[in-house]
């Protein structure tokens, strides 16, 4: 009996540490210290081949196939001969615009010496000597002191002076509306149809590039006609210019013709006064 209990109690004890054995060691396990994981190195990817990218340029401007430098580059002699003959109109109006307004001024500038020195002058020959010698006024004074010295038997003395005033003046007013007023005026009416003529001659080129090519493409139409608007545009500049210079210069010309009459007169009086 005793050994039936003694042989219970083993199997109870047996079984007991086969089942706590292993929750000993979960928890012994548990009470230590955590374990430090260190993770490993990740190795170097490796480098494929590197593609270098080359600086970006920037695109070089294109030239315009179809403006001024193109016509000069082609050098076709009836597009030149325009061009040349355009450009010498103009330049020859800047040129005798501003030669003539430089002689405007200086004829005004006689002028205002008239009003100051000559009629303030104790004698006529006094007031003579005071003005430029290049003067038109001067010129007027002394073409009316020799009709008053001696005249001619066909014609009393008064109408003499007048008469020799008038052709003095006549003179003096030719001279003004000479020179570049009439280089102005030309150009003012020629250079539109100069200019009319080289777009006339670019439409013709167009349509023999149609005509050679059979294909109405606008590659072959594009440079003929753009330098057809190139000759109208360089036309209209050469004209426009040169027509309200004229303007201009024709206004102060007949201010300065006004000064011209009104000084004759003022000395055709003083004479004839002076006869009586």
């Amino acid at each position: 009996m005793i050994s039936k209990h003694l042989t219970i109690a083993a199997a109870f004890v047996l079984l007991t540490g086969l089942s706590v054995g292993p929750v000993l060691a979960q928890a012994t396990g548990g009470a230590q210290a955590p374990a430090t994981t260190t993770a490993a190195p990740a190795a170097p990817a490796v480098a494929g081949p590197q593609v270098i990218k080359a600086p970006a340029v920037a695109a070089a401007p294109q030239e315009n196939p179809y403006g001024l430098m193109d016509i000069i580059k082609k050098k076709d002699p009836v597009s030149y001969s325009v061009l040349i003959t355009l450009s010498i109109m103009s330049l020859g109006s800047f040129f005798f615009f501003f030669t003539k307004y430089m002689d405007q001024n200086r004829i005004l500038g006689q002028a205002r010496t008239v009003e100051r020195r000559f009629w303030t002058s104790s004698t006529l020959h006094e007031g003579i000597d005071k003005l430029p010698k290049n003067s038109m006024f001067r010129a007027i004074a002394e073409a009316g002191v020799k009709a008053s010295q001696g005249g001619t038997t066909l014609v009393n003395q008064n109408d003499w002076i007048a008469m020799s005033l008038s052709r003095q003046l006549e003179d003096a007013t030719g001279s003004l509306g000479g020179g570049g007023i009439t280089w102005l005026a030309s150009v003012g009416s020629v250079a539109p149809f100069v200019g009319l003529f080289g777009t006339v001659w670019g439409i013709l080129k167009a349509l023999l590039a149609i005509g050679l090519s059979g294909q109405p493409s606008i590659d072959k139409v594009a440079g003929p006609v753009g330098e057809a608007l190139v000759m109208t545009a360089i036309g209209l500049f050469a004209a426009v210019p040169a027509v309200l210079f004229y303007n201009y210069l024709v206004r102060r010309n007949k201010v300065i013709t006004e000064k011209l009459r009104g000084f004759a007169g003022d000395l055709q009086t003083y004479l004839v006064s002076k006869g009586k």
